[in-house]
C-alpha cells in the first residue's frame, strides 16, 4: 500500500463542465450586482490551494466570493455591468465589509440601504 493509494483523484474536467462552471459564477455575479446597489469587484489572487477568486462587496458592506474559472469573466463582467475592479494586494479590504462582519459576528441587523450614497443607475 503506497502513501498516494488512497487518494481520491477527480476526473479532468471536459469542455462541457468547465463552460457549465463558467455560467454557474457569471449568473451568480450577475445577480449579486443587480440585487444591490454600488458593488465593486475585488480580485484575489491564486494561492497554493486556491484558485483566483473575485470578491464582490456592496454598498453596505455585503459581500460575496466566488472563484473566477476563466480571467474573461471577470473582464467581460466589468465591461458589461459597468463595475470598478480593484487588486485586493494593492487596495486592501474595503472597512465597510469589515464593518459588515462584526455585525454579523455579534448578531446586529444589517443595513437594508445605504442612504448616503445617491440612486445607483440601473
Amino acid at each position: 500500500m503506497g502513501w498516494f493509494s488512497r487518494r481520491k483523484s477527480s476526473p479532468p474536467e471536459g469542455r462541457a463542465e468547465q463552460r457549465a462552471e463558467v455560467n454557474r459564477v457569471r449568473t451568480d455575479l450577475e445577480e449579486f450586482i443587480r440585487s444591490r446597489r454600488a458593488v465593486e469587484a475585488f480580485v484575489e489572487p491564486p494561492t497554493t490551494m486556491n484558485p483566483p477568486t473575485v470578491l464582490l462587496i456592496a454598498s453596505t458592506g455585503e459581500w460575496m466570493r466566488r472563484r473566477v474559472p476563466h480571467p474573461g469573466v471577470l473582464r467581460d463582467l466589468s465591461e458589461r455591468q459597468m463595475i470598478p475592479v480593484y487588486d485586493i494586494q494593492q487596495v486592501g479590504y474595503p472597512q465597510r465589509m469589515r464593518d459588515w462582519n462584526a455585525r454579523a459576528k455579534r448578531g446586529e441587523p444589517q443595513p437594508v440601504e445605504d442612504t448616503e450614497l445617491p440612486p445607483w443607475p440601473q
